[in-house]
């Protein structure tokens, strides 16, 4: 976890009940979440194996243990978990190295958030070097504190991540909104007790209650995130 905030900060938004927000990074700041399945698919074409197009929803959000165990499980293809995380880290940070596309409404979602001192965090099951190279992008200035999937014990849908982050900011988790783009990070954050506004980007998530679904985030602004702290 990388932080340049004081685990002492109980700052509010504008005296609102919102002390903090959340956000997921791959297919829900940044426009990734093909790129990692077309990394997967390139990596395990390599290996002999081709993947079946039903399996993408199956690793999409998950952390790479899980998704890359998965495919090994599933493909019977002869390499080691660790060595095939090696392979899709570099050949997905070869692929963005140009940059990545945001997602409609992020920038002015981060602007907005920074133009009111909400305590921001990303909080993603990628890998420490993954998140950096992204943040070259997206830009590390947005973020107060950043949450890596190899920097906790458990990941995504363990609520570590979410525990760690509102830890971070001195905040009650209840008092953080969450924004999330897949099932897996959905589950995260609400076995964390944060409320959560979904973006789903591959596969559908079905509303809750504490939880929103929205098509974009250019349907999310920092009023509707105090709105789902606020309710009852």
């Amino acid at each position: 976890m990388t932080s340049t905030v004081p685990a002492s900060l109980t700052r509010t938004a504008e005296g609102s009940t919102l002390q903090a927000v959340l956000l997921d990074m791959d297919g829900t700041l940044v426009d990734t979440e093909g790129f990692w399945w077309d990394v997967e698919v390139e990596v395990f074409a390599d290996l002999g194996h081709r993947l079946d197009e039903a399996w993408r929803d199956v690793v999409v959000g998950g952390p790479m243990t899980r998704s890359a165990g998965y495919l090994i499980e599933v493909t019977g293809a002869a390499i080691s978990l660790e060595k095939l995380t090696v392979l899709l880290n570099d050949r997905f940070e070869a692929r963005i190295g140009d940059g990545v596309p945001l997602m409609p409404g992020a920038a002015r979602l981060l602007a907005e958030l920074a133009a009111h001192d909400v305590p921001t965090a990303l909080v993603s099951a990628s890998h420490r070097r993954i998140i950096d190279r992204v943040l070259d992008s997206v830009g590390r200035h947005h973020f107060a504190l950043t949450v890596a999937g190899d920097e906790v014990t458990r990941t995504k849908p363990h609520p570590e991540p979410y525990l760690v982050a509102a830890a971070g900011f001195g905040a009650e988790p209840w008092r953080c909104a969450v924004v999330e783009d897949t099932a897996t990070g959905v589950a995260a954050a609400e076995a964390a007790g944060c409320r959560v506004v979904a973006v789903p980007s591959v596969a559908p998530i079905a509303p809750a209650p504490g939880r929103a679904v929205v098509p974009s985030l250019e349907h999310v602004d920092l009023a509707f995130l105090r709105g789902l702290v606020s309710a009852e």
